[in-house]
């Protein structure tokens, strides 16, 4: 992990929200956000249900456009890069509702995370070429690799469809990690997931920040996976930023705690 923030100077975040404002008709979503998220760090996203959180992981995934404002990682604007770059460009998602092929196996979808890291083109892959052939067994490993970190190897081989949601939770970020992305954005990962799930995913995201070098935006209603795993916490609420700091700070912040009870 020192590795990886040192590849960028102290002063750069990897990840820049710039006064970003989105609307949908008179619907204000976001309003003027800002905030920076540093190499290594995991960086909760809260807020009450509307609050504007996955608004703005559809901005930095270049699902949606934004109104006004910008968005830079490792210093480029993303409004600059087509919306099929931003895999690879090191950029990773999870979904708040689950985005797998359930007809697919566990390992044809992981693998499927791998394409934007492909060089060989259709022809290539159509014709089954050498060099086709060499990079899909290549992916093939990587993505059993990546199964095994998630402890998946049980059901590589099984349907996606006939797995619990919990696994199948494990499954989409194992594709998103396929990608081999810098930064990864957690939409509601915990959504479902019964206690013991929810304290095993804790320590999951933590070890995955720390053996693949990873920054994490993460997005949850569950206040003590987030408090307890996060090093930065930002607070919406309607659509404006009302609170961001470590999590003993936004914790106590009255007006997190007005958005949340409407009373401080």
């Amino acid at each position: 992990m020192a590795e990886a923030a040192a590849s960028q100077p102290a002063s750069q975040p990897l990840l820049r929200v710039q006064d970003v404002a989105v609307r949908f008709g008179g619907i204000v979503a976001l309003d003027g956000v800002s905030f920076d998220v540093a190499p290594g760090q995991i960086v909760g996203l809260i807020g009450p249900n509307g609050a504007g959180k996955t608004t703005l992981f559809n901005c930095v995934s270049r699902l949606y456009e934004c109104d006004s404002g910008d968005i830079f990682f490792a210093g480029r604007r993303l409004r600059e890069v087509a919306r099929h770059g931003i895999a690879a460009l090191g950029i990773g998602r999870t979904f708040q509702n689950l985005a797998l092929f359930r007809s697919m196996s566990v390992l044809d979808n992981v693998m499927v995370g791998h394409h934007s890291r492909t060089r060989g083109g259709f022809l290539a892959n159509a014709l089954r070429l050498p060099r086709a052939v060499r990079e899909d067994r290549a992916i093939a490993e990587k993505a059993r690799a990546l199964i095994g970190a998630l402890q998946l190897d049980a059901v590589a081989a099984v349907r996606v469809s006939d797995l619990p949601f919990g696994t199948q939770k494990r499954v989409e970020l194992a594709r998103a990690l396929a990608a081999e992305p810098k930064l990864l954005l957690l939409d509601e990962p915990a959504s479902g997931l019964n206690h013991e799930e929810v304290s095993q995913l804790g320590a999951l995201i933590r070890d995955l920040r720390e053996r693949f070098h990873l920054t994490v935006l993460l997005v949850e209603h569950h206040m003590n996976l987030v408090m307890g795993i996060s090093e930065q916490v930002v607070a919406l609420n309607f659509g404006r930023l009302i609170a961001q700091g470590t999590p003993a700070q936004v914790r106590e912040d009255p007006e997190l705690v007005r958005a949340y009870l409407g009373t401080a």
